[in-house]
């Protein structure tokens, strides 16, 4: 992950598994049930109205601070509704500070 400039939000490309990669804007790293999970926005989204985030679970090496986290997929189901529910409370967090 890269953070350009103190006012600029945090970054991380992503490779895909068709070989491309995609540069996505970190929304916020949520915790569910014990485990850290990230929110994506990949670039290019930003003015759609109906953007698509993608959910990844998210860890770090606690040895190593400096190492790259690690991104994986959420495979089961209502693993991945936990982490949509626990986004969407984030959502209406932040909606109800603006």
């Amino acid at each position: 992950m890269e953070k350009n400039a103190p006012d600029e939000e945090m970054k991380v490309e992503l490779n895909l598994d068709d070989g491309s990669t995609v540069m996505c804007e970190v929304i916020t790293i949520l915790e569910v049930a014990g485990k850290e999970y990230i929110a994506l926005l990949p670039d290019g989204q930003e003015d759609d109205d109906d953007q698509d985030v993608w959910f990844y679970e998210y860890s770090e090496n606690p040895d190593d601070p400096n190492e790259e986290p690690e991104l994986t997929y959420i495979e089961d189901d209502a693993e991945y509704e936990a982490v949509c529910d626990a986004f969407d409370e984030y959502l209406d967090e932040c909606e109800y500070e603006d």
